[in-house]
């Protein structure tokens, strides 16, 4: 395997990483967000208010353990340190 393939190969592997992990923390906040809706039957407005909070909040923390993912692996790739501290 070519130095080039390799690195694209971390590549593809980081990114799937950066969004599965990202998704499972997403659904987690939002899940626990909304908990009062499912659990106790909120109804109404506050309802609505909660679940479009938890959605933004979901949101929010997706993009930014994605950002956070691919932002440490471009640091740690352009700095050449592969131990994962960075």
């Amino acid at each position: 395997m070519t130095h080039d393939q390799a690195e694209r190969d971390a590549i593809t592997v980081e990114i799937g990483y950066a969004v599965v992990s990202a998704a499972l923390l997403a659904g987690a906040v939002w899940l626990v967000l909304a908990s009062p809706v499912l659990l106790f039957g909120v109804e109404g407005s506050a309802a609505r208010a909660v679940t479009g909070t938890a959605t933004v909040l979901a949101a929010a923390v997706l993009l930014w353990r994605i950002v956070g993912v691919l932002w440490g692996f471009d640091t740690r790739r352009r700095t050449g340190r592969t131990d994962g501290a960075g």
